[in-house]
């Protein structure tokens, strides 16, 4: 392992889903070996921190500084809720759970 990633989680306190989301996330690092108090969560509370942050959508989850489920680059910031895609093409408030642990298990390799 090259060193621990840098995990963060970018959340809008307007939506519901971020706590659901860092269970995920803590879940996905502990399988991994990895420490799940290192995730750097973060409230994104205003138009220019979305800006700022490149912030399309609450939860946002980033694996040393990537969108682990990039949003169309036609996506503007926003504080709102995300809305992610599952593989069988359900519409979700959360990313997909492989997709969290792909990105963990890429960092780390």
């Amino acid at each position: 392992m090259n060193g621990a990633p840098v995990v963060e989680l970018l959340w809008w306190p307007g939506c519901p889903s971020h706590p659901r989301a860092l269970e995920l996330l803590g879940a996905e690092m502990t399988a991994l070996g990895l420490d799940p108090a290192t995730v750097e969560s973060r409230p994104v509370l205003t138009d220019d921190e979305a800006a700022r942050e490149h912030f399309t959508g609450s939860p946002t989850i980033r694996v040393d500084g990537a969108d682990i489920d990039p949003p169309p680059d036609t996506t503007p910031p926003a504080l709102t809720c995300r809305l992610y895609l599952l593989p069988d093409g359900r519409p979700s408030p959360l990313p997909d759970r492989g997709r969290i642990r792909e990105a963990l298990a890429r960092a780390v390799s």
